[in-house]
């Protein structure tokens, strides 16, 4: 690579898809997004960056690139993330009715004034069937009226090296008739071993219900390729507590095995709720990890009612920071705010991962054959 390509990430969040680019070797250069916490975290983990806060309807292309100090079409690639919770499965009014859904014109904004020679955009599987393909269709046509060739993937996070099982429609075009390439698959099958469950968390101190680490310290070395990654240039855990479950929560995660779910409690023990419940619903609910598993998808809430967020040996949910393993974050990475608002940043992210396998298509890191964005 000849020079240090720049990028702007848009709808940034905690910084998870701007950490992937900067580990795969872009500069980048500004960020946006309406949070407050997102936000702090965002400006103390990307110092080089410039973070603009507020929604970004409020924001300008030139606001942009003042920020950056870059002129249209100097930009080499604008990536970013609409909100997804109008596309997400688990929103069951989602639909093109809501306002959420729009926010990705406000990205086509800003792509027509900066110009950049490639965009990322990437989503919650939902939004392949929100308004019956209507989404996908308003996206890709926006992207052509601009001058810009798009294609879109299916992308499994636990192929690249991601400790979880996690499906994100990613776009990526250009405007300089380049091929568009996706990253290709590194884990599974006939490739390297998947990154487990026991890989990403297992050096982790132990924890109570409802108790919090209070010393930086880690008392273990690491026990994983993966861990050694993770714990590089950090000062020690961080947000690591985990949070306060009723006492009847207590009794019934004692009766879940590794793997195990709602179905290993007793019926006088569940929910109202689920006692009459089949037992092929709620397959997930009161999901005890397994060491040698992937984690479930992790999301802004990891509520263990909802999902398998139960330790694997111990009675307690995950943690921030164990999400944020399960995320792919560096241990460095603080996240700002109280545990809910930590859980929502790190759940709302793109796996660092991911987005470095995203960042190193594009720069041909992968195949020296790949045209580069700086040809």
């Amino acid at each position: 690579m000849n020079q240090e390509l720049t990028a702007i990430d848009l709808f940034c969040g905690a910084g998870g898809l701007s950490e992937g680019l900067r580990q795969a070797g872009f500069h980048v250069l500004a960020g946006n997004d309406y949070d407050e916490c997102a936000g702090a975290t965002y400006a103390a983990t990307h110092r080089e960056a410039r973070f603009l806060g507020g929604p970004i309807q409020d924001i300008s292309s030139e606001d942009f690139m003042s920020a950056a100090r870059l002129k249209p079409g100097q930009l080499d690639v604008l990536a970013g993330g609409p909100p997804c919770q109008a596309y997400s499965v688990y929103n069951h009014q989602r639909g093109m009715h809501d306002e959420r859904s729009f926010l990705f014109r406000e990205y086509l904004r800003i792509v027509e004034t900066l110009s950049p020679r490639w965009v990322i955009m990437e989503n919650v599987m939902g939004i392949l069937s929100a308004g019956q393909g209507a989404a996908v269709q308003a996206i890709l046509s926006g992207f052509n009226k601009l001058g810009y060739q798009v294609d879109f993937r299916v992308l499994k996070a636990e192929q690249y090296g991601v400790p979880q099982e996690r499906r994100r429609v990613v776009f990526i075009g250009n405007r300089t008739g380049e091929p568009i390439t996706f990253p290709e698959a590194t884990h599974g099958p006939g490739l390297l071993p998947y990154t487990t469950v026991a890989d990403a968390i297992s050096d982790l101190p132990k924890l109570a219900n409802g108790q919090g680490w209070t010393s930086d310290a880690y008392r273990t070395v690491a026990k994983s390729g993966y861990q050694k990654e993770l714990r590089r240039d950090s000062p020690g855990v961080r947000n690591h507590a985990a949070p306060k479950l009723a006492r009847i929560n207590e009794e019934r995660m004692r009766h879940i095995p590794r793997g195990g779910s709602w179905r290993d409690i007793p019926v006088d023990l569940l929910p109202r709720g689920m006692k009459a419940a089949r037992r092929c619903d709620h397959t997930k609910r009161y999901g005890r990890l397994d060491w040698e598993g992937l984690s479930s998808t992790i999301l802004t809430k990891c509520d263990i009612h909802w999902g398998a967020y139960i330790h694997p040996d111990q009675d307690r949910s995950l943690t921030v920071r164990e999400a944020a393993r399960f995320q792919s974050f560096p241990d460095w990475f603080t996240f700002e705010g109280s545990k809910t608002e930590g859980f929502v940043q790190v759940g709302n992210a793109v796996p660092p991962l991911l987005g470095r396998a995203i960042g190193e298509t594009l720069l041909g890191l992968r195949d020296e054959a790949r045209p580069s964005l700086a040809a």
